[in-house]
């Protein structure tokens, strides 16, 4: 029961995180962030039609993005609803107003929306599998699920990393620089101490999922109870 309706949870969470929440999070850095969303995507040149990059490496030296595989107009249109839509690239802006990290920057984007677009497909195939009847049976695609596990922690900080790196070099974009966002009254060593004990207590979370989970696997499932009729009355096996 589990297995059949975490495959069907799945397939909708992940369908979710794509439409409409990651359609709409991508429209609003569109219309708010537009130098964010042209180093996401490794966009040096503004344009009409702006494609998308399925893959491809940025070169900061050349402002170029090089060996790209593209979808005409996609970005366009995700980013504004329109695939004649311009999309502003960096070469629209002052450098000092660039993120810092280009390529962690964009590397941290493209593996996160790959790492969406596989839950989807595999979610899906599961999600078919069950339906079939065939899912208890699939023992490949039973080790693959179990063994995708950490991508979704994976993907989450993949997207607070590109939310971060996407923000520089601003504290308050458009307004107030992370140059100027230190604090005058917590010291270095406060700093640490804080970072120190949310490390601690994260990992001492971890230790407990691990255990609790791995005992429960231990156990194994539960075993099932089926009535046998003996002599006119009905028993459990």
């Amino acid at each position: 029961l589990y297995l059949r309706a975490g495959t069907f949870v799945g397939l909708i969470a992940s369908l979710l995180v794509a439409f409409p929440t990651g359609d709409a999070q991508a429209k609003m850095v569109g219309n708010h962030q537009p130098i964010t969303l042209a180093a996401m995507e490794g966009k040096f040149e503004g344009g009409a039609m702006a494609p998308v990059a399925l893959i491809g490496q940025p070169n900061v030296a050349k402002q170029r993005l090089e060996n790209p595989i593209e979808v005409p107009g996609a970005l366009s249109f995700l980013a504004y609803g329109h695939f004649g839509s311009f999309v502003h690239g960096l070469n629209d802006f002052p450098k000092d107003a660039w993120p810092d990290n280009l390529e962690l920057l964009y590397y941290s984007f493209h593996i996160m929306i790959t790492l969406g677009t596989l839950f989807i497909v595999l979610m899906g195939f599961a999600t078919l599998q069950n339906w079939r009847g065939k899912l208890e049976s699939s023992r490949l695609l039973l080790w693959v699920l179990m063994l995708a596990f950490p991508y979704p922690y994976i993907a989450n900080t993949l997207g607070w990393m590109t939310a971060e790196l996407g923000r520089q070099p601003w504290l308050i974009y458009g307004l107030f620089h992370t140059r100027g966002g230190y604090s005058k009254v917590v010291s270095s060593g406060d700093a640490i101490f804080t970072l120190i004990g949310f490390t601690g207590l994260y990992f001492v979370l971890g230790l407990l999922f691990l255990a609790l989970t791995g005992r429960e696997i231990a156990k194994g499932p539960e075993r099932e109870t089926t009535p046998v009729v003996d002599q006119g009355k009905a028993v459990l096996a």
